[in-house]
């Protein structure tokens, strides 16, 4: 993985690939490399590193022409280098392929390869793709593509270019996202739409198993047999400016303050009539719901995170048992299904290949999948039986923010809507918990206007080489976002813990240069909360504690305490993460970090 785009037409294609691969810079990279044919001759031009010395090389070499492939790459076979940067080409260099995915039995194609006399210059997998090809190309090209994926095994998204056929570029697809876009006289291929919408907002998503012949004219997709398939055009609603920094200097920083505005726009388009709670593309109906007996969450990061904040209010509104599953870890524990079992997955670009896998195995277990996704054109969209768009908008930095209460927003409507369903919960109680979420935006703005406290405490820890975060119940998950947070963007090592276990091994890492951020707000179990505040105090650790407003006890025992106004107890978690959020942005950035681009991490994690 990561990125990939292509373009055919009129334009001078380096100049359209190079601001695409721009596009997907958020999703992470190591290296980078374009591919182009000009004048019948194929032109390679890749370096390890930002986009920018790729950029250097192409002044440098002067690629032209009017066909063309990109592509960013995260290492997963090899290490980050020239050889093992994309695009790889044939022994004659005649043609170029970028690929995302991972390619199982590369190793055996390899050695056969080899043995044929092949020679290979880099270590990665996606090298024995344009051997391959070469192999069947005296057949023309897209049936040695075709002949080609036929004997990979793994997960692939592939462009292919060659100097032979040079007015076509072939796409194929098994397992890793792609997409089509159209323009007039002009087409574009890219692995995510935002690298297209410049250009156009009319896309032809392609499924597994099937390859697409894109000329300047025409988008020709068949299966693998070479059956040629109708697919329908896509339109995409997302705006290409909403991709666009504005005033702030990162887009982490940006999605973060966006919270309050965009869950105010989606409780009023959830919430009708006071108390009515709608919606419309969930696909499944309310007399299977109200029989759902069980329910499996499966997720991955952040959006796991959500998930075991969602199995509390799943519990206690709906009464319906609610396990959760690290999505990689899912598929492996042979779940036991049932008829009223509902499988609710949950992922931000909807491309999760551990989700995706889980809610594969799911189905074929005969469980209805609804999936909490942001692109509702996605992998995981499409393959559920209904889905609840979380409606976030694009989310570029790489650290889910905005993504994640906004999951939240959507899990705690859904807990009600079901527990409205299967009458666990009178009426009266279900309004008051719709007009304490309708006071979180005013909430969260007054998080985000006081923030003096999370300044300081970013300035007196951010050389600190641990950290650790403690909360107790449906505030636990928040101690693992918290944790995770910090730890992506400033590279800091940070844990999270339920407090309760705080004494059976994290207490052994306390001391005087240990920071203990602990979440505290006035619930049920506050004053436990407030034990473990002095059992740190008396091992000299540090306390920064997320408390609500006016809260003198716990003044009393921290050395900071970052203040949130009250809320109702069961929906605090979308107010307490946000000190996490910003404490941990402002260390990153002191730190003098890339905040939306940290190191090793990818946006979209499409392989296994």
């Amino acid at each position: 993985m990561c990125g990939i785009v292509g373009y055919i037409g009129n334009k001078s294609v380096d100049s359209v690939l190079l601001v695409g691969l721009e596009r997907l810079e958020y999703r992470g990279y190591d290296s980078a490399g374009i591919a182009t044919i000009n004048d019948g001759e194929l032109a390679v031009c890749k370096r390890k590193g930002k986009l920018k010395i790729l950029n250097d090389c192409l002044k440098e070499a002067g690629l032209g022409g009017n066909v063309g492939i990109g592509h960013t790459r995260w290492a997963t076979h090899g290490e980050p280098s020239e050889n093992n940067a994309h695009p790889h080409t044939d022994c004659k260099k005649e043609i170029a392929v970028v690929h995302n995915g991972i390619i199982e039995n590369y190793q055996a194609l390899k050695e056969r390869l080899i043995a044929k006399g092949h020679i290979f210059e880099s270590e990665t997998d996606t090298e024995v793709i344009p051997h391959l090809i070469e192999e069947y190309l005296g057949e023309g090209l897209e049936d040695a593509v075709r002949k080609t994926i036929l004997e990979l095994k793994g997960s692939y998204a592939i462009c292919v270019i060659s100097e032979k056929e040079p007015d076509k570029i072939i796409v194929a697809k098994a397992g890793s996202p792609i997409i089509v876009g159209l323009g007039e006289k002009e087409n574009f291929i890219a692995s995510d739409v935002t690298a297209v919408l410049p250009h156009t907002k009319n896309v032809i998503i392609l499924n597994d198993g099937e390859l697409a012949v894109v000329t300047q004219n025409d988008v020709t997709v068949t299966n693998q047999k070479g059956v040629i398939l109708k697919k329908e055009i896509e339109n995409i609603s997302m705006k290409a400016e909403s991709l666009d920094k504005g005033d702030y200097k990162f887009f982490m920083l940006k999605e973060i303050y966006e919270q309050p505005k965009l869950i105010k726009t989606i409780l009023n388009q959830r919430i009708k009539n006071g108390n009515s709670i709608i919606f419309e593309d969930m696909n499944l109906s309310n007399n299977y719901l109200a029989k759902v007996k069980r329910i499996i969450i499966q997720a991955c990061g952040t959006s796991w995170h959500a998930a075991l904040v969602a199995k509390y209010w799943l519990e206690k509104y709906a009464h319906i048992h609610t396990e959760v599953d690290v999505s990689s870890e899912f598929r492996y524990r042979n779940p036991i299904a049932e008829g009223d079992t509902l499988m609710l997955a949950i992922s931000q670009s909807g491309e999760t290949a551990d989700t995706l896998a889980g809610i594969r195995e799911g189905k074929s277990k005969f469980i209805k999948v609804l999936s909490i996704v942001n692109v509702t054109k996605s992998t995981i969209a499409r393959e559920s039986d209904g889905i609840i768009p979380i409606m976030a908008g694009p989310e570029i930095g790489v650290a889910s923010t905005k993504a994640y209460t906004t999951q939240l927003v959507a899990l705690y409507l859904f807990a009600l809507y079901l527990g409205k369903l299967n009458y666990s919960i009178p009426e009266e109680e279900i309004i008051s918990k719709l007009d304490g979420l309708k006071k979180i935006p005013e909430i969260l703005n007054s998080v985000l206007k006081n923030q003096d406290t999370i300044l300081k405490c970013a300035d007196e820890y951010y050389t600190r080489k641990n950290f650790i975060f403690l909360g107790r119940g449906i505030n636990f998950p928040n101690a693992l976002e918290g944790a995770l947070k910090l730890k992506e963007i400033s590279y800091i090592h940070s844990t999270g813990h339920p407090a309760g276990e705080f004494k059976h091994g994290p207490i052994a890492l306390i001391n005087e240069t240990t920071p203990v951020v602990c979440l505290t707000p006035k619930d049920e179990l506050y004053s436990k909360m407030a034990s473990n505040i002095e059992e740190v105090n008396a091992r000299k650790g540090s306390i920064i504690s997320i408390a609500t407003q006016g809260d003198t006890k716990i003044a009393g025992i921290s050395k900071h305490v970052i203040f949130v106004p009250e809320c109702q107890q069961d929906i605090s978690p979308i107010v307490t993460v946000l000190p996490l959020q910003l404490l941990a942005y402002h260390i990153a950035a002191k730190l003098g970090y890339d905040v939306d681009k940290p190191r090793n991490l990818a946006k979209s994690v499409t392989v296994e």
